[in-house]
């Protein structure tokens, strides 16, 4: 079962708005400046007119637009709002500024810093409702100067417009802090985070969008038992009211979950890249609630993933890319099966000459570059390379896993050898044997310490004719139960010549060598076999 992608791709911070978290610090603080500021302006700006429509024709009571009003209106209200943004602004701001400098001078951040970044979408709301709440006092006293029966209605309607104008504030300074966040997650977890969370997020979005308005309604409804209010005016009160329940309740919501989707499309992103086997994959950390632990979770998997893949390349560099597998899907045990393979045998002749004529360096890369080309031959053909036993290298063939053609592969194997280590390394030659037969593959060793391996008389028969083969033109010999048991193409392939009693073994060994090697040969002597042992 694939996983299905995600349908656009998911910015680094959530938004195309936030750029990038490794741009540079003088663009992070211009963005984050300008992101913070406009959106208060406007938000200030847009809630000061609600205000002033709310007080004008919906919210029942005396009107405030007669002539004792006109001071007030014209010249009062607009000079301390604009007062009140520009305090806003400049004090609230720069002052989140200045306590995140240490993010557009890309320096890292101290504890104090990283709380700082989580405490500043909270600062900048309290400067905002400390000034609404100034105003609340302002408009009521004023309006209450000119006409006490005023004072409801507008202290209702300053009251509504800074709340929801405060909540914007918080969602929106959240929004704008983003790459600081992600900075300061990335350094280090805070002691105290204190953000809403998801459910705080939720509620604040229903409360202020939903509760809030409704909230009015209910006023409105007592003010009319109060006061007496025409029918027309309370129908136009609700509609109004209405109409901003939809509008800002809708708005508000869109912002609440937007901020929740995009860190999950991150992680969403991520997982994908996961299940392609991209296991580089990280996502950035920018949220402070549940869903940046979310974020650093999955980046912990990934990277328990990544370990994990390390791990299993070193394990199968060490014991074959099948054995690790196997481990892996099924827990190991002692013990084996029988079953029949076929055994490669690739010994070095001369070696104590090498080693005693050569440097331990110049060794090294000899065997290197031999056992590479014995890697590559048996893994070209599904074969298992067991053990490399100093100088020499023991590769199976039908185990552990089953080959059809374990013989004819492993002839095949042994004849490119053959060919490519006398054009490759050409410091050494080597004696090849091949042999097949039933043996016992399975874990050998103790419960706290084992490997696989291959036991049985087709092992031995092997290491002897490699053996032999050192004395034999073209270094290759293989056994006839060898050539019978493989496909007839590679069987054609191969000449049996003489009948020779290995050293330990009762019975006679029907040699085969490579048809293209017989011009020229000579038989096998039995001094070649009585040196095996």
């Amino acid at each position: 079962m694939t996983m299905r992608r995600p349908r656009r791709s998911v910015a680094p911070l959530g938004s195309w708005l936030l750029g990038s978290p490794d741009e540079s610090p003088r663009r992070r603080r211009v963005r984050v400046q300008l992101l913070l500021t406009a959106p208060l302006v406007v938000t200030n700006l847009i809630g000061a007119l609600i205000a002033c429509l709310l007080i004008s024709v919906v919210v029942p009571g005396p009107s405030v637009w007669s002539g004792e009003f006109m001071l007030a209106n014209f010249v009062a209200v607009p000079v301390f709002v604009l007062t009140a943004v520009l305090i806003g602004v400049t004090w609230g701001t720069r002052r989140i500024v200045s306590d995140l400098r240490w993010s557009t001078v890309d320096r890292d951040p101290t504890e104090s810093d990283r709380a700082a970044a989580f405490r500043a979408p909270w600062r900048l709301t309290r400067v905002q409702a400390a000034l609404w709440g100034l105003g609340w006092v302002f408009f009521t006293a004023l309006y209450g100067i000119i006409d006490p029966q005023t004072i409801p209605k507008v202290a209702f309607t300053v009251a509504f417009a800074g709340i929801t104008i405060c909540a914007f504030c918080y969602l929106l300074t959240e929004f704008a802090l983003r790459p600081v966040a992600a900075r300061a997650l990335s350094s280090g977890e805070p002691r105290t985070r204190r953000t809403l969370g998801i459910t705080g997020r939720t509620v604040l979005a229903w409360v202020l969008g939903t509760g809030v308005p409704l909230l009015g309604l209910m006023l409105i409804a007592v003010f009319s038992f109060i006061r007496y209010a025409s029918p027309t005016s309370l129908a136009v009160s609700i509609l109004a009211l209405g109409g901003v329940i939809l509008c800002f309740g809708l708005l508000l919501v869109v912002i609440s979950v937007r901020a929740t989707e995009a860190p999950i499309r991150s992680v969403q992103l991520g997982m994908a890249e996961v299940a392609d086997g991209k296991l580089d994959a990280e996502v950035i950390v920018y949220d402070g609630t549940e869903l940046g632990e979310l974020q650093t979770g999955f980046n912990r998997m990934a990277e328990g993933l990544r370990e994990r893949e390390k791990i299993r390349d070193l394990f199968g560099r060490h014991v074959g890319q099948e054995v690790a597998s196997n481990a892996l899907r099924h827990r190991p045990e002692l013990g084996g099966e029988e079953r029949d393979v076929s055994v490669l045998f690739v010994d070095i002749i001369g070696s104590t000459t090498l080693t005693a004529s050569r440097s331990p360096a110049e060794v090294v890369d000899l065997l290197n570059r031999f056992f590479n080309v014995v890697v590559d031959e048996v893994d070209r053909r599904c074969g298992f390379v067991n053990k490399f036993e100093g100088d020499a290298a023991l590769a199976i063939f039908g185990a552990p896993v089953a080959l059809d053609d374990h013989a004819g592969a492993a002839l095949s194997a042994a004849r490119a050898l053959r060919e490519r280590l006398a054009a490759e390394v050409r410091e050494c030659e080597a004696g090849i044997g091949v042999a097949t037969g039933r043996a016992v593959a399975g874990n050998i060793g103790a419960h706290e310490r084992f490997e696989y391996t291959v036991i049985g008389d087709p092992v031995n028969e092997a290491a002897r004719l490699s053996e032999l083969a050192k004395n034999v033109p073209g270094r290759l010999v293989a056994s006839q139960r060898a050539t019978d048991a493989a496909g007839e193409d590679e069987r054609r392939q191969w000449t049996l010549t003489d009948s020779v009693t290995l050293r330990g073994r009762v019975e006679p060994t029907r040699l085969a060598v490579p048809t293209a090697l017989l011009e020229g040969a000579s038989t096998v002597s039995d001094q070649g076999a009585d040196s095996v042992e």
